[in-house]
């Protein structure tokens, strides 16, 4: 009888997986995460990487693209020698500033080491997507003028020192996180981080020969396009792969993602065609990402209604922002990073105090916690965020100008960097 009885549990246990320890690995959890880890690289190679591409002129095309595709086999060798490590390892007395070396280059890891209930592996390869990108989206304030060299340091030194607190703060049990802070899927960790990083690099760096008289229009619209849509595509792993789990919550994440998208890109594009009589193909993709980035902190705390208003607002702010840098302050932010992710991440990281609210149709705050608290507490992680991103890019690039050099010479920059720096052109006339 006894021994029918235990038949019979394992029986249900085996029928019932969700009854199961959270310990054992959970297959559907772990394709979804496989899947948005391809999604989210795909993002870089190749829809960022189109999508910056296209945005330059032609005789920098390739520069663009030899910027994505090397700074994504440098972030995922750092990744691996320590960058995870310090992010995402705990115990010791500084686990609220940073991590330990616990984990660098994976020493102890096995196939069945688990985080959650999904593989190590698979956590590690996700996360060092978002990692890739972040310094990636950078590139487009400083284009058309970097060296390459510079640009490599730059991008390897700013992930250790930049990026790789800031997400522990955030994402790794950090002080920030102790404190509350709600950042679903990189408003502030990615977005404004590499926003002001953006803005800091182009103050340096200077502005691009010509401008702003002389006009530089993206050379490849048909690329530019190309590489949204694969953005867009993409940045339903990007969020929704966030949730780690293949469930209604992942579900409800990808539908506000892209409801904030479709918003977005419509505002833009009613925007411009009020104001100069003609909709544009290139407003409607920026206004696009202007949505995606600035739902990105919000993606899993709110719910439809949110992510429309989020989305509006995406495209009224970060339209605005961007005329504002380049037209009044006259800085030559090549490809609009720090109006788009920039101004876009903070907007949607204090939004999300206020939407993530159950009354507004959010997923609900913490108990006894207030929107004016969370949206107090969002500002103070989106300050601190500023402050430390653009002091450390400041001295770093400072540092690397002095050392280096970070510029290409005016013979240069006229010549265009594919020539120059790669003795290669992307189009060849035959």
């Amino acid at each position: 009888m006894f021994s029918i009885i235990n038949i019979s549990l394992l029986l249900l246990l085996w029928l019932m997986p969700e009854l199961a320890s959270a310990e054992e690995l959970n297959q559907a959890n772990t394709v979804w995460v496989l899947t948005s880890t391809t999604l989210v690289l795909f993002m870089t190679l190749p829809g960022l990487s189109l999508f910056y591409a296209g945005l330059v002129r032609s005789k920098n095309v390739l520069s663009v693209l030899m910027q994505c595709f090397a700074i994504s086999c440098l972030v995922s060798i750092l990744w691996l020698a320590g960058g995870y490590s310090l992010i995402f390892s705990s115990g010791g007395e500084w686990q609220a500033v940073i991590g330990n070396f616990s984990k660098a280059f994976l020493t102890q890891l096995t196939t069945t080491s688990l985080t959650g209930d999904i593989p190590e592996t698979v956590f590690f390869m996700f996360q060092m997507t978002f990692a890739i990108i972040t310094p990636a989206l950078i590139i487009g304030a400083f284009a058309e003028r970097m060296k390459f060299s510079a640009m490599l340091l730059f991008s390897g030194i700013w992930l250790i020192l930049v990026y790789v607190p800031i997400c522990h703060w955030i994402w790794g049990g950090g002080w920030l996180a102790d404190l509350g802070v709600m950042d679903f899927a990189g408003g502030i960790v990615i977005h404004v981080n590499a926003g002001v990083a953006a803005l800091v690099s182009a103050l340096i760096i200077g502005n691009r020969r010509g401008f702003p008289v002389t006009a530089m229009p993206p050379h490849n619209m048909t690329m530019v396009v190309t590489g949204a849509g694969m953005l867009w595509v993409g940045w339903f792993g990007f969020n929704a792969g966030s949730a780690l789990t293949a469930d209604g919550h992942a579900g409800m994440t990808l539908l506000v993602t892209h409801i904030a998208a479709a918003a977005g890109a419509l505002t833009w594009m009613s925007i411009e065609w009020l104001r100069y009589g003609k909709p544009s193909v290139l407003g409607i993709v920026t206004g696009m990402v202007a949505g995606l980035g600035t739902i990105t902190p919000a993606s899993g705390y709110v719910g439809p209604l949110g992510a429309l208003v989020i989305g509006i607002t995406a495209g009224i702010v970060c339209f605005y922002a961007t005329q504002y840098i380049k037209r009044t302050l006259k800085i030559d932010d090549a490809l609009d990073v720090f109006s788009v992710h920039g101004v876009g991440g903070v907007t949607g990281s204090l939004l999300t105090g206020v939407f993530a609210s159950a009354e507004l149709g959010g997923m609900g705050l913490a108990n006894g916690v207030s929107i004016v608290h969370q949206v107090s507490i969002q500002a103070l992680a989106i300050l601190v965020t500023i402050v430390w991103s653009a002091v450390i890019s400041y001295l770093t690039l400072m540092a690397l100008n002095k050392a280096i050099g970070i510029r290409v010479n005016a013979d240069e920059e006229v010549q265009g960097l594919d020539t120059v720096l790669h003795e290669e052109t992307g189009y060849v006339d035959l």
